[in-house]
């Protein structure tokens, strides 16, 4: 695989049940890169290590006086050299290429889980760890794959260069192969605290993350609260503990470097100190000292990528693990039953809860838990958290379980708008260019969803003369829009898709209370014959309902008209109006009182829209 081929068609389905298997996955993905990278690397230190040799020659033929052998050992040099660069050349070239395409795999991967789940991700995972995922960990685990063609080649190398001392001076060749293992396993010891430390460095710097990008995301609402200094003071906390995990950290990896300096400092000390005695008794001669000498100097260099291969690994493994985990979460548990593209059609119902949608009618729907109600959500869309996958069965499209149908066929079927829809840069043309039936023009959809003021002001927003707002460019996120107006674009975006089942989950919370009734009636006609499901607590949402489905601690407890689970259902009216019977007593008034003010104002309400 090489750089230009990429992305790849399919990056492959992905061993994800531990770091370590997830990391192996990658590099037999890998196989001819990292051999390739190896034999490169081999050829690169190889030449290195016979440098040493060639010198021997020179030195010896200097002492011999033999000009034949020092042409020889100066031939052999230029080629050595010239081996060297190739080598060094390559290996970089194809080592770069392996962790490139090993970080691009992870990405794609990471990318299509991402298209997955969609809004369910962040329900399951922390955006911040998603964000660590996708940059610092997918580096990190590049830079593993990346390390490990080079640790192969100098561990070959290092081998061969033993074997060959051995043989070609056997006295000092025996204290370099004995010596050379203990360098390596001296270091073992302290891998484990060094990899702790880095963990844990690791662990406060993905909080770090997680506090910076919640705090960015509600940074609106923490100025309208003065909030912003609490949690300035809570991520400065958190800096100032990242910082000193890193020093600890930085200090175990310090003294791994300098165990690896003063080892192999020792062993050459001891490898000259014997060297220098065999030359004095004749048993060998200054060639071969300085043959061994250079080996065993050269024999430093393969033992760093020792280090950094321990160092990478100690990184990578709990990156991987946290790559594995988010691509571990699945839609559901189950294998689709066919991969046709036949629409299921019908009425939506939940066998978890027991909530019933019927078909071409418009439900809402009341959770006294806004946590349970986007757990609901998701599951009416065909996705369930994992905790929730086990035995629980899927929601059902006419009789059709939709976690057993193709992901898209599920997506074309049922629409869900999360809780807090995200707007994409771009002018409002192209917000709105999404598949669609082709049944409900964009004109009609903003109409419904009362855009008049958003376009309004996008036109007198517009970079050009015409003044046009659907050419008008929208911020990422629309961050440029009050949150009302980003949540009714939204709403538009999805009456546009004319789903068969449209889910909305609070569609109308940050507009007023005659916006908000104005989008009911305009839903309402919209959506005429479909099927919408609108999660709400808002009586003007509610009172338009066809049907209303109230649920309580996971289970449906009423079902009937807003005003039927009013009088009939206390749970609801405490939901709803946000006003036990306990209150009312302590208040001075009947146990009723709810229910007569709600009405009460139901009816205001319904004179206003009479004379108006």
């Amino acid at each position: 695989m090489q750089i230009r081929d990429l992305p790849y068609t399919d990056p492959g389905l992905p061993d994800v049940r531990s770091g370590p298997r997830f990391l192996l996955w990658l590099g037999r993905n890998q196989l001819s890169g990292q051999v390739r990278a190896m034999l490169w690397g081999v050829l690169h230190m190889v030449a290195v290590a016979v440098l040493p040799v060639t010198m021997g020659i020179a030195v010896q033929a200097v002492v011999d006086r033999s000009g034949a052998h020092l042409a020889l050992a100066g031939g052999l040099m230029l080629l050595l050299g010239v081996l060297i660069a190739l080598g060094d050349t390559m290996l970089h070239r194809t080592a770069v290429t392996n962790w490139i395409t090993a970080s691009a795999r992870v990405q794609q991967l990471l990318a299509r889980k991402t298209a997955e789940l969609g809004a369910t991700l962040t329900r399951r995972v922390a955006a911040g760890e998603v964000v660590a995922v996708s940059t610092g960990d997918v580096e990190k685990i590049g830079w593993f794959v990346e390390a490990l063609s080079r640790f192969a080649s100098a561990a070959f190398t290092t081998l061969v260069v033993c074997v060959a001392l051995v043989i070609y001076q056997p006295a000092l060749g025996v204290v370099i192969a004995v010596g050379v293992p203990v360098l390596i396993l001296a270091v073992l010891p302290l891998l484990p605290p060094a990899t702790k430390r880095a963990d844990e460095q690791r662990d406060k710097a993905g909080y770090a993350t997680e506090l910076a990008s919640d705090t960015v995301a509600g940074l609106r609402v923490l100025r309208g609260i003065g909030g912003e200094e609490l949690f300035l003071t809570r991520y400065r906390a958190a800096s100032q503990d990242v910082r000193k995990a890193a020093v600890r950290s930085a200090r175990m990896w310090a003294l791994i470097a300098a165990v690896q300096v003063v080892l192999p400092g020792l062993l050459l000390i001891a490898v000259v100190w014997f060297g220098v005695g065999l030359v004095r008794d004749g048993r060998i001669g200054v060639g071969e000292l300085v043959t061994v000498y250079g080996l065993v100097t050269f024999l430093l260099f393969p033992l760093r990528q020792f280090e950094e291969i321990a160092m990478a690994y100690s990184f990578s493994r709990p990156s991987a693990a946290r790559a594995a985990r988010v691509l571990a979460l699945r839609r559901t548990s189950p294998a689709p039953d066919s991969a046709d593209g036949t629409l299921p059609s019908g009425d939506l119902y939940d066998p978890a809860t027991g909530l019933l949608a019927p078909s071409g009618r418009l439900t809402a729907v009341v959770c006294g838990d806004p946590d349970a109600a986007g757990r609901l959500a998701e599951r009416l869309g065909g996705h369930a958290p994992d905790e929730d996958a086990g035995d629980t069965p899927s929601a059902l499209l006419g009789g059709v379980a939709l976690d057993r149908v193709p992901l898209e066929v599920a997506r074309t079927a049922v629409l869900v708008q999360d809780k807090d829809p995200v707007l994409l840069s771009g002018t409002l043309d192209e917000l709105l260019a999404v598949p669609s039936s082709g049944a409900v023009e964009a004109g009609a959809a903003l109409a419904a969803a009362q855009c008049s003021d958003v376009l309004t002001a996008l036109a007198q927003a517009s970079a050009d003369a015409s003044g046009d707002p659907m050419r008008t460019r929208i911020t990422e996120r629309g961050r440029s829009l009050s949150g009302g107006q980003r949540q009714r674009l939204a709403l538009a975006r999805s009456l546009v898709t004319d789903p068969e089942v449209l889910v909305l989950d609070e569609p109308t919370s940050a507009v007023d209370s005659h916006t908000e009734a104005r989008i009911a009636d305009g839903v309402r006609s919209l959506r005429e014959g479909r099927t919408t499901v609108v999660f709400s607590s808002s009586p003007l949402l509610l009172d338009r309902a066809d049907r209303v489905v109230f649920v309580q601690e996971g289970e449906v407890a009423g079902v009937g008209t807003h005003r039927e689970l009013l009088r009939d259902t206390p749970a609801y009216r405490a939901v709803v109006t946000r006003e036990t019977d306990e209150e009312t007593r302590a208040a001075g008034a009947g146990p009723g009182s709810a229910l007569d003010t709600e009405l009460t104002r139901l009816k205001k309400n319904e004179q206003i829209e009479e004379s108006a």
